[in-house]
């Protein structure tokens, strides 16, 4: 695939002439399946990509986060919004900085900089931001197939188990849960529909109504997913499944290897026959669970990476003062004008 010839079409006109993109774009890569090197021939394409704020953003009051286009699936951060969330270790923007050379279609030498100082970014975080994206895999994974082979009110029970570690995850990063509390719990369902569901009862006062939304997200986010399957054909919801599998372990490979040497590789390379062998559904049974091999796998891998983050060198968080100082320096450049070529 010539992706920088796909670039000069008309379909991607808005990179050229869109003011806050254009010249402004410091790197610009493949994403997804193509990322990683898994794709297949029903891969979409799609590109990600970074761009400068534009001085009224950074002086001024003007505010930007990113460009999305959804015709192209083509999304371009702000260098300040993909700094949050780089410190973060956010898996699905740390990868732009780990993708091969030939990989990048834009990549300007300020680009090259924000690559050569990716190691301000890497921190004890990866495991807990790639750990919890695992584990949201891991739980759509599980939601999936107990849809179709258990029995409603064994679904549920499953569906709650679920939701109460979304909502424990939701827990461990915010500190709402000193202003009340929330019970989840099965009980006799009215709905003729159900014999069991999970209900709640909340107690809360002078609680942002923002946090509760959030709080509320995390568990709806579980059981939208949940409902999304099985409202597929066989055949694609089985690739659907496959490609959540494939991607669970992808993220343990990725977090182990910034844990144990420092290194952000989305090109998986050297795992390809595996990540393909997973995604082709090598692993998966004819009643449509996984093998007892997949799941050694797993266990595996988080045993890797529990000892990786045990004995990783990287600090427990980002050099902020560091970080700071390439933040000003490139913005700066940003408000000079100085976009590099």
């Amino acid at each position: 695939m010539d992706f920088k010839q796909l670039l000069s079409t008309t379909e991607y006109s808005f990179l050229k002439t869109n003011p806050r993109l254009a010249k402004r774009i410091i790197l610009l890569g493949v994403g997804g399946s193509y990322a990683y090197g898994t794709n297949n021939e029903n891969s979409d394409i799609d590109f990600r990509g970074i761009t400068l704020n534009l001085p009224s953003d950074i002086l001024g009051l003007t505010e930007f986060e990113q460009y999305e286009d959804d015709k192209t699936d083509t999304v371009i951060y702000s260098f300040n919004k993909i700094v949050r969330l780089l410190l973060d270790c956010n898996p699905n923007t740390i990868e732009l900085l780990g993708l091969d050379d030939d990989q990048y279609l834009i990549k300007t030498s300020l680009g090259q900089e924000l690559l050569d100082n990716k190691d301000l970014f890497l921190s004890k975080r990866a495991a807990k931001s790639f750990g919890g994206y695992a584990s949201a895999q891991l739980r759509r994974l599980q939601n999936a197939i107990a849809r179709d082979s258990l029995p409603q009110q064994e679904r549920e029970q499953h569906i709650y188990n679920s939701v109460k570690n979304a909502l424990e995850d939701f827990a461990r990063r915010n500190e709402m849960f000193d202003k009340g509390n929330i019970n989840i719990y099965i009980d006799k369902s009215d709905n003729p529909e159900l014999e069991t569901e999970i209900f709640v009862d909340a107690d809360y006062k002078h609680l942002p109504l923002r946090d509760y939304e959030g709080m509320l997200g995390a568990m709806n986010s579980v059981i939208r997913d949940y409902d999304k399957i099985g409202k597929r054909n066989k055949k694609k919801d089985d690739n659907h499944l496959n490609k959540h599998a494939m991607h669970l372990v992808r993220l343990f490979m990725m977090a182990i290897d910034i844990l144990e040497k420092g290194e952000i590789r989305t090109h998986r390379t050297d795992d390809l026959e595996l990540l393909r062998s997973i995604r082709r559904g090598d692993f998966q049974k004819a009643d449509r669970t996984y093998s007892d091999e997949f799941y050694a796998l797993l266990s595996d891998y988080e045993k890797r990476l529990e000892t990786a983050t045990n004995n990783t060198k990287l600090p427990d968080n980002p050099d902020m003062e560091k970080v700071e100082r390439f933040v000003e320096y490139m913005n700066k450049k940003a408000i000079e004008g100085e976009f590099g070529e």
